[in-house]
């Protein structure tokens, strides 16, 4: 398995995203998850403290165990946990990483992530907390998810000469190429900041198993999504770009899963691919999908779903 650098970290290019653990999954699926990580190489898992109803990095914890040290665990904090327990502020983002921690069982974080943009508290406050927590030794790398090209601009002149974001995560892949446009991935490359993508797989459209015109197959994240979310996704729109793409993964003899995970890593500012999977049979898919593109491929890739 290939690595990519994230700041000091050095990350597998596919990772495990944990929106499963302590949802979905119990904690012996989970940790038969999390084995099949390790048997794959992978090293990158990605959690949040509302993941699970924050049993995930709970579940997390327990599955490592004493192999802490040998994977890179991110996390992140600001999403409402409930009605007191949400934001960027200096005081909650130290609450939240001392949660996190214990929930985790480990003393440091890898990467600690801002999971939404806190309009309410200035950004240099929030980097100033956690600079606190990097001079801690509590966390080694800190990053944010959903935000703009001006908000990473933005925080990277807020912190200085002190700790900044070493990754974004925003939502990416052959079925929503918003970063391209919107100028993120263009963001990242002027401050060296890695691009982290989730849904990836565009909630299971494209690993070959939703196919237009049926039903999403029962136990799918798309079968139990309630109908004002799936409508996006199951649209008319996305039916025609499914359609093309399992059609040429079919003429090329290259399976939709591979197309979907190795066209974002033909991206340099992608460090990893964070997939959600719930048993290990998904996580050795995963792992295997990666293929080498050609530009051809590349380019009739963007050509179908532009």
């Amino acid at each position: 398995m290939d690595h990519r650098s994230l700041g000091s970290l050095s990350v597998s290019v596919v990772g495990v995203g944990c929106n499963n653990f302590g949802a979905r999954l119990d904690q012996v699926a989970t940790t038969a998850v999390v084995d099949a990580a390790f048997e794959a190489g992978i090293n990158f898992f990605d959690t949040a403290d509302i993941y699970g109803a924050t049993q995930s990095e709970v579940f997390l914890g327990v599955a490592l165990g004493a192999r802490r040290s040998e994977v890179v665990v991110a996390t992140k904090f600001g999403m409402p946990i409930d009605d007191t327990h949400f934001g960027a502020s200096p005081a909650y983002v130290r609450a939240a990483c001392e949660d996190s921690l214990r929930r985790l069982n480990t003393d440091y974080i890898d990467l600690y992530q801002l999971h939404y943009p806190d309009a309410t508290v200035p950004i240099e406050e929030t980097l100033g907390a956690l600079a606190e927590l990097v001079a801690a030794g509590k966390v080694r790398e800190i990053g944010c998810s959903n935000f703009t090209a001006e908000q990473l601009r933005a925080a990277k002149v807020a912190a200085g000469g002190g700790p900044s974001f070493v990754s974004v995560q925003n939502q990416f892949s052959l079925l929503d190429r918003s970063p391209e446009r919107d100028g993120v991935l263009e963001a990242c490359r002027e401050l060296g900041v890695g691009f982290l993508p989730f849904y990836p797989l565009a909630n299971g459209l494209l690993t070959g198993k939703v196919r237009p015109g049926e039903a999403p197959p029962a136990g799918t994240r798309l079968a139990a999504m309630p109908t004002e979310r799936s409508a996006h996704w199951l649209s008319e729109e996305m039916k025609s770009h499914v359609a093309s793409l399992i059609a040429y993964a079919d003429r090329a003899d290259t399976p939709l899963l591979s197309f979907a995970f190795s066209w974002l890593l033909s991206h340099d500012v992608v460090a990893s691919v964070i997939a959600g999977a719930s048993s290990p049979a998904q996580i050795e898919a995963n792992a295997a999908a990666l293929r080498e593109l050609t530009p051809g491929q590349l380019e009739e890739l963007a050509r179908l779903t532009t």
